[in-house]
This record gives structure tokens, sequence and C-alpha cells, in this order.
């Protein structure tokens, strides 16, 4: 329970790149892919985590091993949010940056390719946003979490 099969170390350096590459990995898959579950989306996310579990403890099961594990992990993951509050250009490199989808009423199919968003995903989002049509909006954004907000136009006449 307490006796490793590998140095403290090789968890640590282990963990960082496992951390560094699925930062990377999912960095490029797209917003979509973090902002809006699917059950594909977390299909994917149960299997990632048990590919990599046997690359971060080279097949120590020990309790010690795994607390190094997960401590590495929330270690990373707090420096990358102090990094990341601290220069922007690195919190655009991890979080990336909003993105106009629709403006007056014209969608931006260029956006939408490039952040694998679906016809119904943006319909979808439009119907959340209290409209049925995109020229009922003014502008919507593909924010940096993967939600899309929708602002509606003006509606004129009002009586």
């Amino acid at each position: 329970m307490f006796s490793m099969s590998v140095p403290w170390w090789e968890f640590v350096l282990r963990g960082v790149a496992v951390y560094l590459f699925l930062l990377v990995f999912l960095r490029l898959t797209g917003k979509r892919q973090t902002g809006q579950y699917a059950p594909f989306d977390l299909v994917l996310l149960l299997i990632l985590s048990n590919a990599v579990q046997n690359s971060m403890n080279a097949g120590d099961n020990s309790l010690v091993g795994g607390l190094i594990s997960a401590s590495t992990l929330l270690s990373c993951h707090v420096a990358l949010a102090h990094l990341s509050f601290r220069h922007p250009r690195i919190s655009r490199w991890v979080d990336g940056k909003a993105q106009k989808l629709i403006d007056q009423g014209q969608i931006d199919r260029a956006v939408m390719r490039s952040e694998l968003l679906t016809h119904d995903d943006l319909e979808a989002a439009l119907r959340a946003g209290g409209c049925l049509n995109a020229h009922e909006v003014e502008r919507a954004t593909i924010e940096t979490n993967g939600q899309i907000t929708v602002v509606l136009r003006q509606r004129s006449g009002a009586a």
C-alpha cells in the first residue's frame, strides 16, 4: 500500500507530461468539445482518463503513488490558472478567445467550421437565446468556454 515500484519524481514527471499532452489535445479539438458535453464527448473523456492512467502510474498501484499523481495534476492545474491570470497571452492560448458566429444576422460559416459546430448546434443555441432564425440576431458569440451567447436585434415599433 505504501511502497512504490518507481521513484516519486517519476510520478511527477509522468503527471506533468500527461497533463500537458491532454491540455494541448483538448485545446486543439475546439471549444465545442469542452463547452457542450454530448454523450460521445463524455465517453471520450472517460476513456481518455482510463487510457492515460497507466502512463501516469507506470503500473504502480500504491496509495502514495496515486496521491503523488493526483497532487501533481492538481498542482499543474493551479499553476496554469495562476499563469493564465497573470499573463493574457497564456490565457488566450489555453482558453482561446471568443469568436463571432453571427453578426447582424449573417452566419460566419468559417467560424462554425473551425469550431466544429453543426447547423443543428447553432439552431439549438438560437432557440435557447429566444429566437428561431439568424436574421433575428444582432450578434451571436461562441465564448471561450464553448457556450454560445445570443444578442437579439432590437425590435422596432414597440407600442
